[in-house]
């Protein structure tokens, strides 16, 4: 599919460049996730391009970790983070650290100060907002902007050394206040933080910014195509502005829209409200969009990939329907998940006519869709669970399942007619009673009968009980981030439902976590690691079919 589409805009960009021999043809991408949180969706399409536009290029591609806030970040994300990487399929040429840089990007900060173009400003924060203007108004000067080399200089560098708390003072690029781009008005560069680095410690208490550290960390490893998203267009020419100023090697920006996802939030700090109020159960509960949270699901590396090789590359922020991720993994597991019987809500089914004390093993194919996963042994004996679903005591027309004097198949077995249930106290049906015809054995049907419902089963004496957990999407609302109020009111209070007791083929106690299947008619699972010898825990997928787009076409 790949080749026979048209290139993206990236793509051209990038065979311009290597026709007119830009950078010597060289390309040399970078991915740079700041570690204070784990990755998501949205990240695995800028993975996906930046990775992606390098290996179709002959290039490399560097992991850069932004961590220039000691306040946020932790080791537990920078591991995670490398891990999902690793997880969708790519390596990365080179290790790197914002940190790393840290000593020259002080020289950097000097020489620009050295050049009249930076300056230490003692203002607060909410007077440096205040003069900063509007965008219909130009900014005012700092009081401080004009002060000498020699005194910014002086100053710096005992900011450098600790003589002044938190927020006292800032450094700023001196460019324009009267600018229409608002990031030209004198943009901080360098804040006081006196915190501790997970990877520097107490060696610095001044960090510099994003758009001083970005640009400038580009250069120094001479990325040629930074790949940024359309919220960081206003910052280009700042970005350009640094590294014209300095004089040094000239990496270029360039913008794509961000993956936006309907019924989903991918802001990591709401994500982190998620999590730190026990909203879900982590990072990786299989409701969050995190990298971690969709492999805990059941989704795979190639199931993702796929989902962001399809969407494309846009240069418009627009929103993309979760039904879409949804088919790429259902249309993989159709292909590569062995079918097996579980019934998640039982009730008994007695086949009176059953021979007593007999069991068959029959014949059952794993999967349709491949003949070389082969065929297994389902046991089969006189008494099966069934999911009370597949009976009604008052069917209606067109119910082809099981219900008073009608006959079903199930599945690998036999046809069997529904003879009479029981209730229990409260008036639920707890039993069925059948009657079978022994020359309806699937393979070998002699019986001449003809039946329009096929149900699945597990025999009771021999199946195993397994937890499962039934994941829906975990808002209610198809953009929770644009809703007025608190977006946490929009959770899904059905996007969770623990079925502790559902009963599975005992093949299924050996299932490792990772594992997947699709259980016949009701959806793709996968085997969860909270699993224990002997009782199994499954995670819903996703679903047979879209049953939202149903429900949407209904409303």
């Amino acid at each position: 599919m790949s080749e026979e589409r048209s290139l993206n805009f990236l793509e051209q960009i990038v065979e311009d460049d290597i026709a007119n021999g830009v950078n010597g043809g060289r390309v040399l991408t970078r991915f740079p996730p700041e570690p204070n949180g784990y990755l998501h969706i949205g990240h695995a399409k800028s993975i996906c391009l930046n990775f992606g536009l390098a290996q179709k290029y002959n290039g490399q591609t560097n992991l850069r970790f932004d961590d220039t806030n000691p306040v946020t970040e932790d080791t537990e994300y920078v591991d995670s983070i490398k891990a999902d990487i690793r997880w969708l399929g790519f390596q990365w040429a080179n290790e790197f650290y914002a940190s790393d840089y840290f000593e020259q990007l002080y020289s950097f900060a000097v020489d620009l100060i050295k050049k009249g173009l930076a300056y230490v400003d003692d203002s607060t924060p909410a007077e440096i907002a205040a003069l900063k203007g509007t965008p219909t108004e130009p900014g005012k000067d700092s009081p401080y902007r004009n002060r000498s080399v020699e005194e910014n200089l002086q100053l710096f560098a005992d900011m450098r050394a600790g003589k002044y708390p938190d927020g006292a003072k800032v450094l700023r690029a001196k460019i324009d206040m009267a600018s229409p781009n608002m990031h030209l008005r004198d943009p901080l560069m360098y804040r006081i933080k006196h915190a501790r680095h997970h990877r520097t410690g107490d060696a610095w208490c001044i960090y510099p910014m994003y758009d001083f550290a970005h640009g400038q960390s580009d250069s120094i490893e001479h990325i040629t195509h930074s790949i940024c998203t359309l919220e960081f267009v206003p910052h280009r020419p700042l970005y350009d502005w640094f590294i014209e100023k300095l004089g040094i090697f000239p990496s270029h920006q360039y913008e794509f829209a961000r993956l936006a996802l309907n019924y989903t939030v991918t802001s990591k700090r709401k994500l982190l409200q998620l999590v730190n109020e026990g909203h879900v159960s982590g990072w990786d509960d299989p409701r969050m969009p995190t990298l971690s949270g969709y492999r805990r699901r059941g989704y795979t590396p190639s199931s993702i990939r796929t989902f962001a090789e399809r969407i494309g590359v846009q240069k418009r922020d627009n929103l993309i329907d979760v039904g879409l991720l949804e088919f790429c993994i259902r249309e993989e597991l159709n292909k590569t998940a062995n079918r097996v019987m579980a019934v998640l809500n039982p009730i008994k089914l007695v086949i009176t006519n059953y021979p007593e004390g007999l069991v068959e093993e029959l014949d059952a194919e794993n999967n349709p869709e491949d003949e070389a996963a082969g065929h297994r042994k389902v046991t089969f004996s006189d008494t099966l669970y069934i999911e009370r679903d597949d009976f009604m005591e008052n069917p209606p027309k067109k119910f082809f399942r099981l219900g008073p004097g009608l006959a079903v198949r199930l599945k690998y077995a036999y046809i069997v007619k529904c003879d009479s249930f029981e209730k229990d106290a409260e008036g639920n049906v707890t039993t069925v009673y059948c009657s079978y015809l022994p020359e309806s054995r699937s393979g070998s049907d002699k019986s001449g009968l003809t039946v329009k419902g096929t149900i699945h089963w597990v025999s009771a004496a021999h199946a195993a009980q397994a937890e499962i957990r039934v994941y829906d999407r975990l808002f209610s609302v198809e953009n929770p981030a644009s809703e007025e109020g608190d977006f946490k009111s929009f959770i899904n209070p059905n996007s969770l439902k623990v079925i502790p007791n559902a009963m599975v083929e005992p093949a299924l106690q050996e299932a490792k976590p990772g594992d997947r299947f699709q259980f016949l008619r009701l959806g793709y699972f996968c085997a969860d690691p909270d699993s224990t010898p002997g009782k199994p825990v499954f995670n819903r997928t996703v679903t047979l079919k879209d049953t939202w787009a149903k429900e949407a076409k209904k409303a």
